[in-house]
């Protein structure tokens, strides 16, 4: 073994012990504890049983080394929670410290550093993921937890077989779930973000994060709204906006995830119209000067099964009818499909068109402007929310801003 290469994986190792040591410092309060000594001395304790292990021969020395530094930790628990303090944190921690040593005795640098990092993390936001824990109910984590079983143990023995009679054979039920999957993860994290930062916010940041969930649920809501005496209608148009703005960032993210080709290819159009909306936000945003606030409902836990069913069964219908409209109508019938399906739903038939251009490259520029058609439908409901069940001033503000979005939708079409 090279001198400054064995230099470097104990200084690599005191490095580490003092980083989670350092964190250890800053919470172990007035009564003492183990700090950033104790945390290096105790990093360097196993990259010295690990090279003398190494080097002599003598494997049981990290064993027995590590028992040592166990006992020292069942003892120091000990007397921590005879003051009151029974949390085993900062103990597993100093235990964890000592492997990440044998990790860098061993030459694994790169993962003991990881670990570390990791591990400080989550030593460090402490007091973020007990608030965090706090939001989740038990039904949340019930529910992520059969989602968990279902997807990851019954999803490879699904079938992955096209059912139903050429040339409609597209109906397949594994593909179908792994949609559903995906969906799910998304709006999963949108849940969980919604849950992270809380109810009530400036109309601007409930318009981000109800976007997230639903941009339809955000414009129905403060359409009603704008409608209550004393609302400022430019605040609320700009939760809307931003609200369709997200959907605008979340086609792209779904399409790009199934097929990258067609990500690329929409990029321009759905950037356009990403652009259009933010500069519509940003005047919105000057426009208005008050701090109304909004709520925002994170909604059910996405991981539902019986969300997960009704979207899968969704997702199948829309697959087959938008390829009978192909087959038996050509182009228009597919555009035609994605128009009527986008009047409710823009997930469904984004990824139903990303499947078909990943599976026909030749179908790349027709899915993207089903896509596109998609989603312009999709705005075409919700700005006739917005003028329809919002007042007169929302009406006004809404109007020349959803025009102004199906006219560069519709330029974006053209262009693909």
């Amino acid at each position: 073994m090279e001198d400054p290469d064995l230099a470097l994986r104990f200084v690599v190792s005191i490095g580490l012990g003092v980083l989670l040591g350092l964190e250890r410092e800053r919470t172990k309060g007035e009564e003492g504890g183990a700090g950033v000594r104790t945390f290096a001395l105790i990093a360097l304790s196993g990259a010295i049983a690990g090279y003398v292990g190494e080097s002599l021969g003598l494997t049981w020395l990290a064993l027995a080394m590590f028992i040592a530094i166990a006992l020292l930790v069942v003892v120091m628990y000990v007397v921590t929670a005879v003051r009151g303090d029974t949390g085993i944190t900062t103990e597993v921690s100093a235990l964890l410290a000592f492997i990440l040593g044998l990790l860098c005795a061993h030459g694994q640098l790169q993962l003991a550093s990881w670990v570390a990092v990791a591990m400080a993390l989550l030593l460090a936001l402490k007091d973020w993921l007990h608030r965090f824990a706090s939001r989740i109910d038990a039904a949340d984590v019930e529910a992520t937890l059969k989602f968990s079983i279902i997807t990851l143990i019954i999803l490879p023995l699904v079938p992955d077989i096209n059912y139903g009679p050429p040339p409609l054979d597209v109906v397949n039920p594994y593909k179908i779930w792994l949609m559903v999957v995906l969906i799910s993860a998304l709006n999963f994290v949108s849940y969980l973000l919604v849950k992270i930062v809380g109810a009530e916010h400036g109309l601007g940041i409930a318009g981000l994060l109800g976007g997230l969930v639903s941009s339809t649920a955000v414009t129905l809501g403060f359409a009603q709204r704008s409608r209550q005496a004393g609302e400022d209608a430019s605040a609320l148009a700009l939760g809307i906006v931003l609200a369709w703005t997200v959907m605008f960032f979340r086609v792209l993210i779904m399409s790009s995830l199934i097929s990258l080709e067609l990500g690329r290819r929409l990029a321009p159009a759905v950037g356009l119209l990403c652009v259009v909306s933010l500069m519509a936000c940003y005047w919105l945003w000057r426009r208005h000067q008050q701090r109304e606030r909004g709520e925002v409902k994170a909604g059910s836990n996405p991981f539902e099964l019986d969300q997960a069913i009704k979207f899968g069964l969704l997702f199948g219908v829309v697959v087959l009818v938008a390829k009978a409209a192909q087959v038996y109508l050509g182009d228009a019938g597919l555009f035609l499909a994605a128009g009527v399906a986008g009047l409710t739903d823009v997930d469904a038939i984004t990824l139903a068109m990303a499947n078909l251009a990943r599976d026909d490259s030749a179908n790349l520029a027709t899915a993207a402007r089903a896509i596109i058609i998609a989603v312009m439908a999709n705005t075409i409901t919700k700005s006739g929310m917005a003028i329809g069940l919002g007042s007169n001033e929302l009406r006004r503000i809404s109007l020349p801003i959803a025009a102004l979005l199906l006219a560069t939708g519709t330029l974006g079409a053209l262009l693909l």
